[in-house]
């Protein structure tokens, strides 16, 4: 039922933006549900699919253990602490924080105290309030996101 209910699903502000301003092997998804739901989802949103994705159907411990975002540092071929989370529930940020990457939490599900609490670093509106600075190659994050849909 939820691959046919898309009525309601669209992109957060700034997601798409945000995923072209990245290079294609410079950031993956990462997230708690099945690989045709998430497909369908995001393309319903008109966002990337990327070349490859982290699903349910991936892994054996789900988040809040770091399982998922070590996968997803794994598929970009870098350690996660070499990583920025973007997270919107503390269950993920916990995971990101466990896997020892950087998280920022979007205020789209839960109050700032509940994502400080769970650990997040920065804590921004929502994808249009992150640019992309790619001046400095020196300086490479890989992006392991969660919420953009």
């Amino acid at each position: 039922m939820e691959i046919e209910d898309l009525e309601d699903v669209v992109a957060l502000p700034g997601a798409a933006e945000l995923l072209h301003a990245l290079p294609a092997d410079r950031w993956t998804i990462v997230t708690s549900c099945t690989r045709p739901l998430a497909l369908v989802r995001l393309r319903a949103a008109g966002l990337p699919i990327p070349e490859k994705l982290i699903t349910a159907s991936d892994i054996i411990n789900g988040k809040p253990h770091p399982e998922p975002y070590l996968k997803g540092a794994a598929l970009l071929g870098v350690a996660a602490t070499d990583c920025v989370v973007i997270e919107d529930a503390p269950a993920g940020i916990r995971a990101g924080k466990s896997a020892e990457a950087r998280v920022l939490a979007l205020q789209t599900t839960e109050r700032d105290e509940l994502l400080r609490a769970a650990g997040a670093e920065w804590i921004v509106k929502d994808c249009a309030s992150v640019q992309v600075d790619s001046t400095d190659s020196n300086d490479a994050i890989s992006l392991l996101l969660s919420a953009i849909v």
